[in-house]
């Protein structure tokens, strides 16, 4: 059984710098289509839309599946191109959902 991190520890998850903006692509899309999943911050006029770029979208995008999905480590792992941080990504107006 998948062990889920400690409730008072707060986690986030971004996508590794490394990552192909191919598979980029592929994690934004799969993410925005889970249900519950709204990524309707990164498109345009959302508070995450900038910087415009293929790491900054799938992160938020990413971020909001693993929350919704109960921050369990796999679930941050998106073909090995996910990476969890301790650290609170957020910038800016653009605030990265902790649930």
């Amino acid at each position: 059984m998948a062990k889920k991190l400690a409730l008072e520890q707060k986690t986030w998850c971004v996508a590794k710098p490394s990552t192909e903006e191919v598979e980029l692509g592929n994690n934004i899309e799969f993410a925005c289509n889970q249900i519950g999943v709204d990524c309707s911050i990164i498109q345009e006029g959302g508070q995450c839309y900038n910087p415009v770029s293929p790491i900054n979208h799938a992160s938020v995008a990413m971020n909001l599946y693993f929350q919704r999905a109960g921050r369990f480590a796999f679930n941050c792992d998106f073909s090995n191109s996910g990476l969890m941080v301790l650290t609170d990504p957020s910038y800016g107006a653009c605030l990265y959902s902790f649930i």
